[in-house]
């Protein structure tokens, strides 16, 4: 710190990223979760699909299917990541509260 008491910003602990605030860390685990409710329900009413959009007359999937399921698929990890990011910083907020 110089001497006409300028105040420069703490350094972080080594080894740690960015503090979440509360608001956002809680915003984060309820994305998470809310990302898994959405495509499961999406995914199972993609496999029961009667439509003909999911299957075709045969009985086998389409590209419709298959990007859908890949867009399922996606949603699920990166929900997951979103949501354990937000657990941590949640976890990390009560450790110090």
């Amino acid at each position: 710190m110089s001497s006409s008491g300028d105040a420069s910003p703490a350094p972080r602990p080594s080894g740690r990223a960015a503090v979440l605030s509360r608001p956002v860390s809680w915003f984060l685990l309820a994305f998470g979760v809310w990302s898994w409710f959405i495509w499961i329900t999406f995914a199972k009413n993609l496999w029961k699909d009667g439509s003909g959009l999911a299957f075709d007359d045969a009985g086998d999937p389409t590209a419709y299917f298959w990007v859908h399921l890949a867009l399922a698929v996606t949603s699920f990890l990166l929900g997951t990541a979103v949501g354990l990011i937000g657990l941590r910083g949640v976890r990390a907020l009560r450790r110090t509260s």
